[in-house]
């Protein structure tokens, strides 16, 4: 059984790891449908109830084709969505927080998706000209009108958090968080511990780097979005290649694969992060769930450990990121509360 865990004070209960759908619609590459329908139905099938999606993945296309996956199998899943990242007319990205648009990305939303009511509704991003207060307002107001059950924010700082919550409870806050990087993430949590938000984790893979499957930026596709990211630039992408061959040595020592150490560190973090991977391909993403041999057990040694008794975490340098400056790790520390749990979108 997949261990299920609550989002903050909400009624959610979702699975600890989630599943990401972001990469079904080009965003690593072409997606395929149906190979991508087959694997929401399979996550469904092990147990894996938390399903994320957003209006900018696919710009629309990620959402249908989640709505389409669901068709008959709504009541199995936790439905998530985001909105507010948005194309402008010369095609560049920006942000759109404005107590107008709110009603209408939901609306949208819900209409692609093939669905009454979004479970868990984030705003993607923070708009910078539009307070908090608006925003989380208008989307307080979907909560009372039924379309929505609870409320989130992504990449929102630990002072954004606190506003936002004196509006409308938010049941979660999604960060990127991973062996790889988590900076912010730790930089937040203390905040969200204090609220009893859940800290959902995105990446937890670290853009398939800590799976020991990208060696080289020919490894990527050409048209893989990534290859924008300055995690992948050559100077940094070696350093942080360097990085995962000490992530594939502890794996060995485990006997699993590198994608199933981090996941199972990651969910060993005490309630710390939820993670939400993304698997386009059903044997992988199965082979991520299971944890294989390094699944959290009485008879193993914790999986942010090595069998001599040391963290993995602190053991290790952090990544290689914008103008190759190398981010330290940070010690990580147990969370005893019930709430503010942390979950993983792979």
């Amino acid at each position: 059984m997949i261990e299920r865990r609550r989002l903050g004070g909400s009624t959610l209960e979702v699975s600890a790891p989630g599943l990401g759908c972001m990469s079904m619609s080009g965003a690593y590459g072409p997606g395929d449908d149906a190979q991508s329908i087959a694997v929401i139905h399979r996550a469904l099938d092990l147990g894996v109830n938390f399903l994320d999606s957003s209006d900018m993945y696919g710009w629309g296309h990620n959402e249908t084709l989640l709505g389409q996956a669901l068709r008959g199998r709504r009541e199995r899943a936790v439905v998530v969505t985001k909105f507010g990242n948005m194309r402008k007319p010369d095609g560049t990205p920006g942000v759109d927080g404005r107590p107008e648009w709110v009603p209408q990305a939901c609306d949208a939303s819900l209409k692609r998706l093939g669905v009454d009511v979004i479970d868990l509704y984030y705003q993607h991003r923070v708009d910078p000209k539009v307070p908090i207060e608006d925003t989380v307002g208008a989307m307080s107001r979907l909560v009372e009108a039924g379309k929505v059950r609870f409320l989130g924010l992504s990449e929102a700082a630990p002072a954004t958090v606190r506003r936002a919550q004196k509006v409308h409870p938010l049941a979660a806050v999604q960060m990127e968080y991973s062996l790889l990087y988590r900076v912010e993430a730790e930089q937040t949590l203390p905040t969200l511990r204090e609220l009893g938000i859940s800290l959902v984790a995105y990446s937890p893979l670290g853009r398939s780097l800590l799976t020991g499957q990208v060696h080289k930026l020919a490894d990527l596709p050409a048209d893989d979005r990534r290859r924008q990211h300055p995690r992948f630039e050559e100077t940094n992408l070696q350093r942080n290649v360097e990085f995962v061959k000490k992530v594939e040595q502890f794996a060995r020592e485990k006997g699993c694969t590198p994608g199933q150490l981090v996941l199972a560190w990651l969910l060993a973090q005490r309630r710390r992060a939820d993670p939400r991977h993304q698997a386009p391909r059903p044997p992988r993403g199965e082979r991520r769930r299971r944890g294989g041999s390094a699944e959290r057990g009485r008879g193993q040694a914790h999986l942010g450990r090595r069998p001599d008794g040391r963290r993995v975490g602190p053991a290790l340098p952090g990544a290689a990121d914008e103008g190759g400056v190398h981010l330290g790790p940070l010690e990580l520390q147990p969370l005893t509360r019930r709430r503010g749990a942390v979950v993983a979108r792979v």
